[in-house]
């Protein structure tokens, strides 16, 4: 789904529509970003703020697959909702800290991956999961940039700078989507042209 990590933290059950079948949809409204206890208000580690890139207000809604739709409903029946609705925290309430999101991805790399893929930088910061929904966007599935770009919670011309690289060397991906665009058109042009005669 693309989330930076503070806007995970600030996730609520009242921001999750989670249909028992297709895609669910995220209005997502607050950020949690951990800032240290000297730089919040609140004295806590975490602060919440309003989203990053957006108007005070401004919600936005991150439609998501029916795999996560799945896990998230697993997770609020398993492990409840904290006071004010966050899905994710500490057994006390807290936001989990930075440091021990690190150690437990740290730990799920090693039961994921073959150890010489551990030891190389692939996915080697939980950020990363947020690179890589955004790379398989727009390198994979197709999504137009304004679309990935919404998804992503940034601007069209920021994200393409940022996975430039990701989308550099489609050319024969884009030559076989624009010939079979090209091939329909005909089709559909000699079916609407008129016969000789009638």
């Amino acid at each position: 789904m693309g989330l930076r990590p503070g806007e995970a933290a600030g996730l609520r059950e009242q921001d999750c529509r989670l249909p028992k079948s297709g895609w669910g949809l995220l209005t997502l409204a607050k950020t949690r970003p951990e800032s240290g206890k000297r730089y919040t208000d609140s004295g806590e580690s975490h602060d919440e703020r309003g989203l990053k890139h957006r108007e005070a207000k401004e919600a936005w809604p991150v439609p998501i697959p029916p795999e996560l739709v799945t896990i998230l409903r697993d997770h609020i029946a398993a492990h409840g909702v904290a006071d004010d609705g966050r899905l994710f925290r500490t057994e006390s309430g807290k936001a989990f800290s930075g440091s021990t999101v690190s150690k437990i991805w740290k730990e799920a790399r090693g039961y994921a991956f073959p150890p010489d893929v551990v030891a190389s930088p692939l996915a080697a910061r939980p950020y990363d999961l947020r690179n890589a929904a955004v790379s398989l966007w727009l390198n994979n599935a197709g999504v137009h940039a304004p679309e990935a770009a919404e998804r992503a919670g940034r601007g069209v011309d920021v994200m393409l700078r940022v996975y430039a690289k990701c989308i550099d060397g489609q050319r024969e991906i884009a030559n076989r989507r624009i010939e079979s665009a090209l091939a329909l058109a005909s089709r559909t042009i000699e079916v609407r042209a008129p016969r000789d005669g009638t």
